[in-house]
């Protein structure tokens, strides 16, 4: 019996913010795959060791979490004012999907630094130090990310003193400007609201009726009162993930949030839409103590938000889910808005699992419409490991 030998492809590990995942350029991936389809999907999942009935992704670059079974393609960007293109793949840990529905906030953030060292953004606009601005095209749900990667000796600047919790160790501070981030979503008819309502009355069969909050936003997330579901908003990750009940719970109500929100026809789909929309559940600020030991006091943030990523419950805050968080934040009569104080704000700290968060929003009202132009947040980035990943010539 003839075996297929191994191939290999250039690659980076990189961390972004509080994930992880495998970055490539378009240009180095084998002929097959440089086109969306199943040649694609199934390369990406044998890269990251998926489908795993184990869970475990021991054969690949995965880490059997959320936050690390992710892919990254970037290319040169054809875009006017434009200079990088960025398609995101989520990787099902134990079912053979790739999920291409939406943004990993969190991976962005190592975006505009792979792609200068890449050679994806003209020398001309990359300053020998400094901060070079890496205009970003998401091509999963067609927004514009603007980066600004700080630069050092001609390299881009890794190391520093920016602490972000969820992170171990410190790192050099990337911001991060979502702009117009009011994702225009199939079914919903680009409406940050796609309901055309701040909060709704969600009919969950088993749960009975939930006040929630569905919008557009970053990423499509669903919110709903922590206390509605029997939480306090301050549970850290065993809570929920060692309760399967309470997985089945939220699974639930995100199947019936899609639907609402025009996301899926069907609630059978929604088995095949795992990275999109998030379900969070949000309340007013009290004491914690975070994943790591630190105590989180209720006068140091503004709310607390936990949010659902895969079908688990979040060890941080997804990056996307963070401009939802902010957006809904600053525009009053949303659950996250009162949960925050019921007050006009242009910035949220809410409480995490591992800790805080800060996002900015600009957001405006014309004509009794919302209009947000802006979600901004600090984050990190890290190369991990350079070289090649290898795979099996037939995957």
């Amino acid at each position: 019996m003839v075996h297929a030998a191994q191939i290999r492809i250039p690659a980076t590990y990189m961390r972004g913010g509080t994930s992880k995942g495998v970055f490539f350029r378009l240009q180095d991936l084998p002929a097959s795959a440089q086109a969306p389809g199943t040649a694609r999907d199934a390369l990406l999942l044998r890269v990251i060791g998926s489908p795993d009935p184990y869970g475990k992704q021991i054969d690949g670059m995965g880490g059997a979490t959320s936050s690390t079974s992710k892919t990254v393609i970037l290319s040169k960007s054809g875009r006017p004012d434009h200079d990088v293109d960025y398609l995101f793949g989520q990787v099902a840990i134990d079912q053979p999907f790739v999920d291409w529905s939406g943004n990993c906030g969190n991976l962005s953030a190592a975006v505009g630094p792979f792609a200068i060292r890449s050679g994806l953004v003209e020398s001309s606009r990359v300053p020998h130090d400094g901060i070079a601005t890496v205009r970003i095209w998401q091509a999963n749900i067609g927004k514009t990310i603007v980066a600004h990667v700080p630069m050092t000796g001609g390299q881009v600047q890794e190391t520093g003193n920016f602490e972000l919790d969820g992170v171990t160790f410190p790192a050099a501070e990337v911001q991060l400007e979502f702009l117009d981030p009011a994702a225009e979503e199939e079914g919903a008819g680009g409406a940050m609201f796609p309901t055309g309502k701040l909060v709704d009355d969600l009919e969950v069969p088993g749960i009975g009726v939930l006040k929630a909050t569905m919008i557009n936003a970053g990423i499509p997330t669903i919110f709903v009162n922590a206390e509605a579901v029997g939480y306090t908003g301050a549970e850290l990750q065993d809570a929920i993930n060692a309760d399967p009940k309470a997985l089945a719970m939220f699974e639930t109500i995100r199947a019936h949030g899609a639907l609402k929100m025009g996301l899926i026809q069907s609630l059978d789909e929604i088995a095949t839409r795992q990275h999109t929309p998030k379900i969070a559940f949000v309340a007013r600020p009290v004491d914690y103590v975070s994943s790591s030991g630190k105590l989180v006091k209720a006068g140091d943030v503004d709310m607390l938000a936990r949010a659902m990523s895969m079908g688990k419950l979040h060890h941080a805050m997804m990056g996307t889910a963070a401009v939802a968080i902010g957006t809904a934040a600053a525009i009053p009569g949303t659950l996250v808005n009162l949960a925050a104080g019921g007050v006009a704000r242009k910035a949220v700290r809410f409480g995490h699992p591992s800790g805080m968060l800060r996002v900015g929003v600009e957001a405006r009202q014309k004509n009794g419409e919302w209009t947000v132009t802006k979600a901004i947040m600090s984050r990190s980035a890290r190369v991990l490991m350079e070289g090649w990943v290898r795979v099996p010539g037939d995957a």
